[in-house]
C-alpha cells in the first residue's frame, strides 16, 4: 500500500496551496480517507475526512472550516486537500490517511510551511 501525498511548499500567509494524495495497493473507493497534520512538538491531529460513500460525508476540524476543501476522485484514487487563507499555524507536516475498519494506512507526509 503507498500512499503518495505532494503539493506542500513554502506560501505566505493568506496564500493557498492544494494538496494531493495517490493511492495504489487498495480499493481506494471502500475507504475513508483523510488528512492529517502535525506540528513540530505537537500531537497529529484530524485536519478533514471523506467517506467511502457515494455521498462522502466530510468533516472538518473547526480551525480549518471555511478555509479549507477536501475532496476525492475515485477515478485517479486520489484525494485533495484544497487550503486557502493560509495561516502561520497551518504549517506542519500533512499526513495521508486511508481507513477502513482493522485497515489504517499512513502516507509518509508532506510539508507546508507558512511564512512571509
Amino acid at each position: 500500500v503507498q500512499l503518495q501525498a505532494s503539493g506542500g511548499g513554502l506560501v505566505q500567509p493568506g496564500g493557498s496551496l492544494r494538496l494531493s494524495c495517490a493511492a495504489s495497493g487498495i480499493i481506494f473507493s471502500s475507504y475513508d480517507m483523510g488528512w492529517y497534520r502535525q506540528a513540530p512538538g505537537k500531537q497529529r491531529e484530524m485536519v478533514a475526512t471523506i467517506t467511502r460513500t457515494r455521498v462522502g460525508i466530510i468533516n472538518y476540524a473547526d480551525s480549518v472550516k471555511g478555509r479549507f476543501t477536501i475532496s476525492r476522485d475515485n477515478a485517479k484514487n486520489t484525494v485533495y486537500l484544497q487550503m486557502n487563507s493560509l495561516k502561520p499555524e497551518d504549517a506542519a507536516v500533512y499526513y495521508c490517511n486511508a481507513y477502513r475498519g482493522r485497515y489504517n494506512f499512513w502516507g509518509q507526509g508532506t510539508l507546508v510551511t507558512v511564512s512571509s
